[in-house]
């Protein structure tokens, strides 16, 4: 299998699904004949044509409502918000329309759609260019919210947000866009969304994490692992919305432990879910406390000083012993 960055990736599940389907299209700012800010839409435009991969002026609302209109027209619309944080100005149609239609039309309607945006912090960006806001979209019924951690398994989920009927907010960790390559099959493969995956089994503490933390994590686990002879799992969230609580409590119920690291700010972030979901399931069945190891709740600041603030190896190991010497 050939070695891929997360951008070559992503490149490819686009070029693949856009051969196989003629109504997936690829919509945003500079999208086209640039090829994107970070490229990962280069080349579709010569290989689709403008009427299939379209440049748009720089209005996220508009963007967003054009979407939502194809999507019910019989579409697969795929729109990208330059960043994350840009996507804000276009929250009243996501919320108001995309996440409401199918509701509101008993079914009648469906907005096959996916809001790709690259998210995160580590590149020393700037304002409105480094949060981790995932929690807005997740807990906004109607819309699945979808993290992956590497170029495979992006891939394969940005495959399945496309063939999904609703509409899929697709978080990019751009941390991760070319830090590493992995093996990516040339042929197919569709990974399922909403389904957590257990990337190293233990028995003695679970850790969960998700998009550019995963990676961070996996070495620190990985390491102390070596050193302790700690039997860890370590869990890929890969889905926000809906989250599988399944795979993440039947795996607490196992270590009795877990610490949970996560990009975005500390208070109602992904990880308080979690340990609601772990105390709904899994309580009982408790060694020690939840431990989380978040951000601060701060904007993020810029350039140098945002590696402050995010979690880092030390921290995660903190927690890490923390938890298994409660």
């Amino acid at each position: 299998m050939p070695k891929m960055n997360m951008v070559q990736a992503l490149n490819l599940a686009f070029h693949q699904e856009m051969e196989k389907d003629e109504t997936v299209v690829v919509m945003g700012e500079d999208v086209g004949v640039n090829g994107g800010v970070f490229r990962v839409t280069d080349g579709l435009y010569n290989a689709f044509g403008k009427e299939r991969v379209m440049d748009t002026p720089l209005a996220e609302s508009g963007i967003v409502g054009t979407a939502i209109g194809m999507a019910i027209g019989g579409l697969k619309p795929v729109a990208e918000m330059q960043f994350s944080g840009f996507a804000y100005i276009g929250f009243p149609q996501i919320e108001n329309n995309a996440a409401r239609m199918r509701n509101r039309s008993r079914g009648q309607f469906t907005v096959p759609m996916v809001l790709r945006m690259p998210y995160g912090g580590g590149v020393r960006a700037l304002e409105h260019h480094s949060e981790s806001k995932e929690t807005y979209w997740a807990h906004t019924a109607g819309i699945k919210t979808v993290i992956p951690s590497g170029p495979r398994n992006a891939r394969a989920l940005l495959v399945a947000a496309i063939r999904d009927p609703d509409p899929v907010i697709f978080y990019e960790p751009k941390h991760s866009y070319r830090a590493f390559k992995e093996e990516v099959p040339e042929a197919e493969e569709v990974m399922e969304l909403g389904k957590a995956q257990v990337t190293h089994e233990g028995t003695d503490l679970t850790v969960v994490t998700w998009g550019s933390m995963y990676h961070q994590t996996r070495r620190v686990v990985e390491e102390y692992m070596e050193q302790t002879g700690v039997s860890v799992e370590l869990i890929d969230l890969l889905t926000i919305a809906p989250m599988d609580y399944k795979t993440i409590t039947a795996s607490v119920r196992k270590t009795g432990r877990c610490v949970v690291v996560q990009e975005a700010q500390r208070t109602l972030g992904p990880a308080s879910e979690i340990i609601a979901l772990i105390n709904d399931h899994a309580l009982m069945y408790l060694e020690a406390p939840v431990k989380r190891v978040s951000m601060f709740d701060v904007t993020m600041p810029y350039f140098s000083r945002e590696q402050m603030f995010m979690p880092t190896p030390k921290q995660i190991r903190r927690a890490m012993s923390e938890t298994l010497d409660f």
